[in-house]
């Protein structure tokens, strides 16, 4: 298992799409974001709820694979110089850049509720943004700035990256014992239960806060899926597993989504259910997010992992590139559009096309331009040719990140 793995590839590429459809989607549920159509309801939350569960989850999984690929050819020094140069400047660009304007439209659509249209730039948005001096804040907290908003994962990655360093000799030689693990029922058993229990545990008392400061739960969730995926990189047994296991996955993934949805229906708004029931259908959300990971590796191992072409190149350097900039396309884009006041298939076709159109602007703009190339996540071009010679040579590259 020393080619590139064309099958994360496209997984790599799917999860990022379906992120950009989900943070679209949050213009239009009912759910807490940074701006709002007036056509939101709950409509599609069930949809929502099919890739929320999972979808980050699994991007940790790959990130830890990617890794792996790179650290198994290159010294501790390289990976870590690697890493931090492939990640650092794309937040830094996000956070003084490119999420200022969902902050600035955030605070521009509260205050409109509270106090009708305001000045258009807030008194010097910007100095108080990077300043940290804006005071904003309402009867839920304060907006701290500067701040990274969606780019959260990439300060994540940052810190899992890190502190994997001292563990790599350690997880070199897991797969043995993870053999033995998630050999049969276990493949959906023991990964469910590390999921299950940390949300049962954790989740309660930590929540979800994306702050790096005190997430706990998230950090014991997506840094154990890290590195596992680290450990299982080249661990054959477990592609072909989730391969065998693929169709019953996906029934089961289905079946908790169904269950999870009678639940949530049944206990609507700010009603509280009886604390059993919350504590099984935590289990149920953790299963379905479990298998339909496995499912979602099964199938791309079974269908894509020889299918190569000028597609899958493409979008697998355009795919972090979108990722930095569509949230900020959907907050301006929606704000605006919301005020246009279109019918609501009319208005989120509108946002969809604005969205992949100004993340493709964004990305060829960048990759053309050297200076900005590694601002985006991009390789510089040199390191873009040295690693087009090595795939042209007879032994396949490793995976990439």
């Amino acid at each position: 298992m020393t080619e590139r793995r064309y099958d994360l590839d496209w997984l790599r590429i799917g999860a990022f799409g379906l992120l950009i459809f989900y943070h679209v989607g949050m213009f239009y549920v009912t759910w807490d974001w940074h701006v709002k159509s007036s056509h939101a309801s709950p409509l599609i939350e069930p949809l929502m709820q099919l890739s929320s569960p999972w979808r980050l989850v699994l991007l940790f999984l790959i990130s830890g694979v990617a890794t792996r690929f790179m650290a198994d050819k290159m010294s501790t020094w390289q990976l870590t110089k690697a890493r931090m140069g492939r990640l650092w400047p794309p937040l830094l660009l996000a956070v003084f850049l490119i999420v200022p304007p969902q902050s600035y439209y955030e605070v521009v659509e509260a205050l409109k509720v509270l106090n009708g249209p305001q000045s258009p730039w807030l008194d010097n948005f910007y100095v108080k943004y990077v300043t940290a001096s804006g005071h904003w804040c309402d009867a839920e907290g304060c907006l701290m700035t500067p701040t990274y908003n969606h780019m959260w994962f990439v300060a994540y990655l940052i810190l899992y990256s890190l502190a994997l360093l001292p563990l790599i000799p350690l997880l070199r030689r897991m797969p043995t014992a993870l053999a033995t693990l998630i050999r049969g029922p276990g493949l959906i058993i023991a990964p469910w239960l590390f999921l299950y229990a940390a949300r049962v545990f954790l989740m309660p008392q930590f929540g979800e806060t994306h702050d790096f400061r005190n997430d706990w739960y998230l950090h014991i969730t997506y840094f154990g899926t890290f590195l596992f995926g680290f450990a299982i990189a080249k661990h054959a047994p477990f592609f072909e597993a989730c391969m065998r296991w693929r169709w019953a996955a996906l029934g089961v993934m289905f079946a908790a989504w169904a269950a999870l949805m009678t639940y949530y229906a049944a206990w609507p708004g700010d009603s509280v259910p009886p604390e059993w029931q919350r504590i099984v259908f935590r289990g149920v959300r953790e299963m379905q997010a479990w298998t339909a990971i496995v499912a979602a590796i099964g199938f791309a191992h079974r269908h894509l992992r020889s299918h190569d072409g000028p597609m899958r190149r493409v979008l697998t350097a355009a795919v972090f590139p979108f990722y930095l900039i569509h949230q900020t396309i959907i907050v301006v884009a929606g704000h605006f559009l919301n005020e246009l006041h279109l019918p609501v298939a009319v208005e989120a076709s509108l946002l969809i096309l604005i969205t992949f159109a100004g993340c493709w602007l964004f990305y060829d703009l960048g990759r053309r331009i050297p200076f900005l190339r590694i601002w985006i996540g991009l390789p510089s071009r040199s390191k873009e040719a040295r690693a087009a010679m090595a795939q042209s040579r007879p032994d396949p590259a490793p995976a990439g990140g």
